[in-house]
């Protein structure tokens, strides 16, 4: 008997994308992380109004926390929250050892990827393990990316 095709889970929802951290970083590795939130952060999170474009993540003291990511405010919230507030990221031991490691022994950078609710509808987020691209690797990306388009409109005419 043949299954009834699966609906997209209505709880995983992407709330940021930080879409230019492809293109300025070459990432070598992933990992999904928890956030410490407050009440109020969360039910913006829900209106999608939060940005990590700017952000990054450190390891600081053994933890490891996301700096400069901006959560607007809650209109209806009686305890407003700080938009711009260092928060905490939740992720084991082992892993936030490794990525102190490859910070400060090898000089890559923690470039947050996406924030989303999962399946569970819990506040996550994506960090990318990442080093720096220089220009000519900029260059050579957006030489593949055209190179890609043309090629698949050269397919679609022909």
């Amino acid at each position: 008997m043949a299954q009834k095709p699966q609906k997209a889970d209505p709880n995983y929802k992407i709330i940021a994308e930080n879409r230019r951290a492809r293109f300025d970083y070459a990432i070598e590795d992933d990992i999904e992380c928890g956030i410490i939130l407050t009440g109020s952060e969360v039910k913006s999170l829900r209106e999608h109004s939060a940005n990590i474009a700017e952000s990054y993540a450190a390891v600081e003291e053994g933890e490891l926390w996301l700096v400069n990511s901006y959560i607007a405010p809650y209109e209806r919230a009686m305890f407003k929250h700080e938009e711009r507030r260092r928060r905490k990221l939740l992720a084991s031991k082992r892993e936030v050892a490794r990525m102190w490691n490859d910070t400060q022994r090898k000089g890559m950078t923690l470039v947050p990827l996406v924030m989303y609710f999962n399946h569970k509808g819990i506040a996550k987020l994506k960090i990318g393990i990442a080093k720096g691209k220089k220009n000519h690797d900029k260059r050579e990306t957006e030489a593949k990316r055209d190179w890609g388009r043309q090629k698949a409109r050269l397919l679609k005419q022909g």
